[in-house]
């Protein structure tokens, strides 16, 4: 993925905290997993930075992991402020600030909690919570992993209800929001598939899928599916997302369904599971010929759609 920047990195932020909350600075450098082309947090050497800007992630585990990484980095006295809403692991800052060591000055605003500490000489714990929330092998699944990936020690149910209705592809083809490679794995399973390009916003799941998908015919890509410039396919996959910074965003997956539609030639197969009460029907009456209902159950729903 990214190297680290040849300059001096001198503060780093992880996600997208609201300007009117924190202040980033202009020469700050991204390191989420969720901007393709960032630097990865744990690639940043120990004990450099002046300052870290975190918006916390709401799993515990994964939490907890980025706070250490951020402390890690940061040189003794150096400045870290963290926010994350109050329901989503906000409440829950200060006590893990303070479990590191830290000295936590805390606010409230706008349904966020807020917390400001400087790093300790000898934060206690970083190890331990690094490496709970680093990549692994889920012994349940057989799939490399890391905590704060979706669905990353289970199988998504839909994209199990999927693999039992995929038809057998042939060509050229993409699965849009690929995670793990879940998906991937059972495609690449007719022999008639080419090629298959793998397309992921997260970066964990990029480096986890190039381990669980070792099919030759694989190709991925750490990319915005919005942005994508395939074209041309025979057909395109997908378990398209509705979450956008934990809150529903339906026009995200009505983005994915607009994505295949542009990257499909004509007579092309879009194959994707949703929810059953996510609203993309009419974006594929539009965008395609014709559409069928393969299977309508426990919830979820899978739309074959020819171009």
């Amino acid at each position: 993925m990214s190297d680290i920047p040849s300059v001096s990195v001198r503060c780093a932020v992880y996600g997208a905290p609201p300007s009117d909350l924190l202040d980033v600075p202009d020469d700050a450098v991204q390191v989420s997993p969720l901007r393709p082309g960032s630097v990865a947090l744990d690639s940043l050497p120990d004990a450099t930075l002046e300052e870290a800007v975190v918006a916390a992630p709401p799993g515990s585990i994964e939490r907890r992991h980025v706070l250490a990484q951020a402390l890690r980095a940061l040189r003794p006295g150096g400045t870290l402020d963290v926010l994350a809403p109050k329901d989503k692991g906000g409440q829950r800052l200060r006590g893990e600030l303070e479990a590191f060591g830290c000295a936590v000055a805390e606010r409230s605003k706008a349904r966020q909690r807020i917390c400001r500490v400087e790093r300790p000489d000898a934060p206690i714990g970083l190890d331990a919570a690094i490496a709970e929330g680093a990549p692994t092998v889920v012994e349940e699944t057989g799939l490399h992993s890391q905590p704060g990936v979706f669905s990353w020690n289970r199988t998504d149910p839909g994209s199990a209800l999927l693999t039992r209705h995929l038809p057998a592809f042939s060509g050229r083809g993409a699965d849009l929001g690929a995670g793990l490679g879940v998906l991937a794995r059972a495609v690449l399973s007719a022999p008639a598939v080419e090629e298959l390009t793998l397309v992921e916003l997260d970066r964990r799941a990029v480096e986890a899928s190039r381990k669980n998908v070792s099919d030759a015919r694989a190709r991925f890509l750490w990319a915005d599916v919005r942005s994508v410039p395939l074209s041309d396919l025979d057909f395109v996959v997908s378990n398209p997302p509705f979450h956008a910074e934990g809150i529903e965003d339906r026009a995200l997956g009505q983005a994915f369904v607009a994505a295949a539609a542009r990257m499909l030639r004509r007579s092309g197969t879009f194959v994707l599971v949703a929810n059953r009460h996510m609203p993309y029907e009419d974006g594929l009456r539009a965008a395609f010929r014709s559409m069928t209902v393969l299977a309508d159950e426990a919830g979820y729903k899978i739309i074959e759609a020819r171009k």
